[in-house]
């Protein structure tokens, strides 16, 4: 399903997928059963693989946030299959290996992988 999304130009997105008012930006591809919520921006030219599920509330204390956290993902970014990216800032140029937590914030390119993720390369 793909609901209230704004999505940009020459994106490829294979359904099935769970899309909801989020943004992506150009030239980028979504693969089947990924999940994909509200407040999650996708910028130009990024790979997401099968099955990755973005989040929107870390419930912290155990308790469901009153507003929706934001997760912003930069230009040329790959997210490898069955990740799991909570509400943080990744920026330009960054991998994710498959099967990645992403509880932090991303703030250099390179390749990150693990639960939590870390910097492998």
């Amino acid at each position: 399903m793909i609901r209230d999304c704004k999505i940009g130009k020459e994106n490829t997105i294979v359904e099935p997928v769970n899309m909801y008012e989020c943004v992506i930006g150009d030239n980028t591809r979504i693969q089947s059963h990924s999940f994909i919520c509200e407040n999650v921006t996708i910028m130009d030219k990024c790979f997401i693989a099968h099955g990755v599920m973005f989040t929107n509330d870390k419930f912290k204390d155990g308790n469901l946030s009153k507003d929706f956290l934001p997760t912003n993902i930069g230009n040329n970014c790959n997210i490898g299959s069955n990740s799991t990216i909570l509400p943080v800032t990744i920026c330009d140029n960054v991998t994710i290996g498959a099967g990645s937590v992403v509880t932090k914030d991303i703030e250099e390119p390179g390749i990150y992988a693990g639960n939590p993720a870390r910097r492998i390369k």
